[in-house]
């Protein structure tokens, strides 16, 4: 099949490489194309700018990140880009099988851990769920059909400030309580090419899922385990007022009933990976062996 993946950064660079690897062929369109890696197809574009011929693809992947934490940049991002690849799909006569929005759950305003699902309603409190939904709505209405991929917490390679934080001795509070999620970033691109394969074979897939690991754990938890994988003795508070971070927990059910199976399915393996570690039966980490 033949996929296009505008907005390939680190994370589209990832899904375009699982899609590589199960035969597929792939475009990348980004600003910096010299940045894809090579098993990727280049493609120029700026979505401010007028739109490059495109090749007639069969799947359609938007992984575009804002240029800042803004409104206005959130709102070129994921509301004006949206609408400009549609219509350049339609100026060009091309109509993809099946297309992927990379969202987020910030779509959910819930602060008080509540639990959420995708039939929870979407009431976001911020710009950024506000401008996301926005976005799923622009999708909604394309003429074929387009699945919301509705990503909590995206860590990773390269995604380490929380092993930084908790490495210079700070760590959350007990109480409150705030519950975080998160999906590594192998995860999330494992996700996408699980979810077009079986789109491939025939299966229809829901307008929306929650890709979040299996762990809704309270950020105090994740800080005090890393802590004490880093030897770091904590003696600072890290001050997240819940009203701007949010505290919910994010159920992956429907992902799972798919039959996806993470690689990290909870933060113990992903951020052990990370720090070049293994885990004992008790969750606890090892140095892996080389």
């Amino acid at each position: 099949m033949k996929v296009l993946i505008v907005g390939c950064g680190d994370l589209g660079s990832a899904i375009g490489l699982a899609l590589v690897a199960q035969g597929h062929q792939v475009w990348g369109a980004r600003r910096q194309p010299d940045r894809l890696p090579e098993a990727l197809h280049p493609l120029l574009w700026d979505l401010s700018e007028e739109a490059p011929t495109l090749p007639a693809v069969d799947y359609l992947i938007y992984s575009v990140a804002a240029d800042a934490f803004s409104e206005e940049a959130y709102e070129h991002a994921y509301v004006h880009g949206p609408k400009q690849v549609l219509a350049a799909l339609a100026a060009q006569d091309i109509r993809p099988q099946h297309g992927f929005f990379v969202s987020s759950s910030s779509v959910y305003g819930q602060v008080e851990g509540e639990d959420v699902d995708e039939t929870t309603p979407t009431q976001p409190e911020g710009f950024a769920g506000r401008l996301m939904l926005a976005g799923e709505s622009v999708w909604a209405d394309a003429d074929f059909p387009v699945t919301s991929l509705r990503l909590t917490g995206l860590y990773g390679p390269g995604r380490e400030r929380l092993i930084n934080q908790v490495r210079n001795g700070r760590i959350a509070p007990e109480n409150p309580v705030q519950y975080t999620n998160r999906i590594h970033r192998d995860d999330a691109a494992g996700v996408v090419a699980h979810l077009l394969a079986l789109n491939i074979e025939g299966q229809s897939l829901d307008a929306c899922y929650l890709v979040s690991d299996q762990d809704s754990a309270p950020l105090h938890e994740v800080m005090r385990w890393l802590a004490r994988q880093l030897k770091v003795t904590p003696s600072q508070a890290v001050d997240t007022p819940l009203r701007r971070r949010g505290s919910k927990r994010c159920s992956s059910e429907r992902l799972q009933h798919t039959g996806y199976r993470f690689l990290y399915p909870t933060f113990k393996e992903g951020y052990a990976a990370l720090l070049g570690l293994t885990l004992d039966a008790k969750g606890e980490a090892k140095p892996s062996k080389a």
